[in-house]
């Protein structure tokens, strides 16, 4: 079972999280911020993950922090889950249309974080959440997730179809890159680790 469990307690934040990588898309998801909550759903649901999130946050001042950590927090129970990352497939790839919106993501579990993020809607708002902490939550995800994700807006003007587009994206293809391939016989990397 490729499973995890990490903690994090700062003055900012306390995040408790479980994950099971080969799971159906169970477990609670409780931030304090709805909008994020909504995409951690869909996330879990579409990368076919088990996860459990408790966040209690500093929300009052913002939800940075929040987001953030719960980004930080994932990705370490993702990697933790991963292991030595021998016998994935490594790279995964999705396009997404939700509405009238077109996203793209496509990603590397080989152990570089990078993100990149070309989106006409980073600095809109959904309600009270600004879309420009989409990209903080996956900057934070990449660096102790150790992968490298590039997530592009093809098109769309509704930035919650957007943010929406970019989340069930990048779980496709996080479901993709995760999955055992039974030709791979080590791990996937010419340099025989990662």
């Amino acid at each position: 079972m490729r499973t995890s469990a990490v903690e994090r307690n700062t003055k900012e934040t306390k995040i408790t999280l479980e994950l099971n990588l080969d799971g159906s898309g169970e477990g609670t998801v409780e931030t304090g911020i709805g909008f994020f909550n909504h995409m951690l759903e869909l996330f879990k649901k579409h990368a076919l993950v088990d996860l459990s999130v408790k966040a209690e946050g500093d929300i009052d001042v913002d939800y940075h922090h929040t987001v953030e950590d719960v980004g930080l927090v994932l990705g370490q129970a993702l990697n933790k889950a991963l292991g030595t990352r021998s016998g994935i497939v490594r790279y995964g790839f999705a396009s997404i249309p939700m509405d009238e919106a077109l996203c793209e993501a496509s990603l590397d579990l080989g152990g570089r974080p990078f993100v990149v993020m070309l989106s006409a809607m980073k600095h809109m708002m959904v309600r009270d959440f600004e879309v420009k902490l989409v990209e903080e939550f996956f900057r934070a995800l990449s660096v102790e997730g150790r992968m490298n994700i590039h997530l592009r807006q093809v098109y769309g003007d509704e930035a919650h179809h957007v943010c929406e587009g970019f989340f069930k994206a990048f779980a496709r293809a996080l479901r993709a890159a995760k999955a055992i391939d039974p030709l791979e016989k080590g791990v996937p990397s010419s340099k025989g680790v990662i």
